[in-house]
């Protein structure tokens, strides 16, 4: 016998995910500071001696150079990475002033990795730019000054895929709340957005280039628009003027 469904139950779609590429530059000097594994070995060495390692630390010469490499996150092929996290917590965290719940933010956008980092797995975008070392005053947890050294990109680019729930934004809500992300909140150390402090004005960005993967047809004429509004030249010329004049 065949069971009768209720009339009130609810239906579950599946998800229909699409994937948008973003080519984004720099606005601002981007700063890493990567938990290196120097620091991780040594907070465990102090967790397994227990207490007796208060009274027999030792302060060894700091290596600057080491420092300097293990703030990186770097592939297996010691390419340099940002964080895909730090992409998509700065999306999310943007939602606060785009109008949109940041619980469901955080199931709608996601952001596709370039590789992985070699020593803990962190999922990076590629960066394109030459680093340099960074050596400026902070302040641990107790409050003493200490100087970090870090690397910094001053020009900076990468090509951010995000691949987002299509029931809840489009090609133009993506882009609108990448740009966001890029403007008001930021990513690395001295971000906008610094839950610790008003930031440094680092680690903002722009974006230069928009493309879908298998968008539709009203989805290609919203990316060629997108496109156009930040200056892009990879718009098709015969879609420009008629373009600009629904623009205008």
């Amino acid at each position: 016998m065949k069971t009768k469904l209720p009339e009130n139950r609810i239906t579950i779609n599946k998800p229909r995910l699409n994937v948008a590429t973003f080519l984004i530059e720099g606005t601002a000097p981007y700063v890493q500071h990567k938990f290196s594994k120097k620091t991780r070995t040594e907070m465990l060495q102090k967790h397994l001696e227990g207490t007796k390692s208060k009274n027999k630390t030792k302060r060894e010469p700091r290596d600057i150079e080491a420092d300097y490499r293990e703030a990186m996150h770097l592939t297996i092929d010691d390419k340099h990475g940002i964080p895909a996290p730090a992409f998509r917590a700065a999306m999310i965290s943007a939602c606060r002033v785009a109008g949109f719940q940041m619980t469901k933010a955080k199931l709608s956008c996601f952001i596709e990795p370039d590789d992985f980092d070699a020593d803990d797995g962190t999922p990076l975008v590629y960066i394109e730019g030459e680093p340099e070392m960074h050596q400026a005053m902070a302040r641990v947890s107790n409050g003493e000054p200490t100087i970090a050294i870090r690397p910094m990109w001053r020009t900076w680019s990468a090509r951010l895929r995000v691949r987002f729930d299509y029931d809840q934004f489009g090609y133009e809500d993506v882009s609108n709340l990448v740009l966001r992300a890029g403007v008001q909140v930021g990513v690395g150390e001295g971000r906008p957005d610094s839950k610790k402090s008003t930031g440094m004005g680092w680690g903002t960005f722009t974006i230069t280039d928009i493309c879908g993967d298998n968008p539709t047809k009203k989805d290609e004429k919203t990316i060629a628009m997108l496109n156009l509004a930040i200056g892009s030249t990879t718009i098709k010329e015969d879609m420009t003027m008629s373009l600009r004049e629904e623009i205008q």
